[in-house]
């Protein structure tokens, strides 16, 4: 019987931590989970069918979803990888913005989409001569004045003006797209004097 239950014992054993391995050994060493960013997606107000993924930086389904702060900040920079294709958008919000809608059709929202139309209060303002495909990385650089737009780390000088009030960055994706932020550890360096998007306390 004892030498029954040592066979079993072996058994479980190398099954466990494989051949030569004995209950003595360490556990193998699994990593922790990457720290969740200071800034993310926020959950709390985006469209209903959105849906918000891998530690709150991943946006699929059917809606938008805004960053969890606001730019308050001078020069704020963010970033967007196109993951997967589909009817995307993707800019800066007021508070006031329709979250279930596609961005740049209201008077809160100001937007690049996946046609390659920069859009603000429902007009096209710019047309983008590059085509927006996935992995394509968008940057996006603010300073209270204006939205500039990035492709790849290239400018787009599609200069949005005008934009007044609290805003926040926001995304859109409908019909299979994904989207990517990126909030910090960008893909691409920021324009002279940006910095990523502070949260109020790292401001003071």
């Amino acid at each position: 019987m004892a030498n029954m239950f040592g066979q079993c014992l072996s058994l479980v054993s190398k099954c466990l931590y494989g051949e030569g391995g004995d209950w003595a050994m360490a556990a193998p060493h699994i990593p922790a989970s990457q720290p969740i960013p200071d800034v993310i997606l926020d959950t709390t107000t985006m469209g209903q069918e959105a849906v918000v993924v891998k530690n709150g930086l991943r946006l699929c389904g059917t809606g938008s979803s805004r960053g969890s702060a606001p730019i308050l900040q001078d020069k704020a920079y963010w970033e967007v990888k196109i993951q997967q294709g589909g009817v995307w958008s993707a800019g800066i919000c007021t508070p006031a913005a329709d979250l279930t809608r596609d961005l740049g059709l209201d008077q809160s929202s100001w937007a690049v989409t996946s046609t390659g139309v920069v859009r603000t209060r429902g007009e096209q303002e710019y047309r983008v001569n590059h085509a927006l495909e996935e992995g394509d990385v968008l940057g996006f650089s603010y300073d209270h004045v204006e939205l500039n737009v990035f492709c790849n780390g290239k400018n787009l000088n599609t200069p949005i003006l005008g934009i007044k009030g609290t805003v926040f960055p926001v995304f859109y994706v409908d019909e299979g797209a994904i989207l990517d932020t990126v909030f910090e550890n960008f893909n691409h360096q920021p324009p002279t004097g940006f910095e990523r998007i502070m949260i109020e306390k790292a401001l003071l």
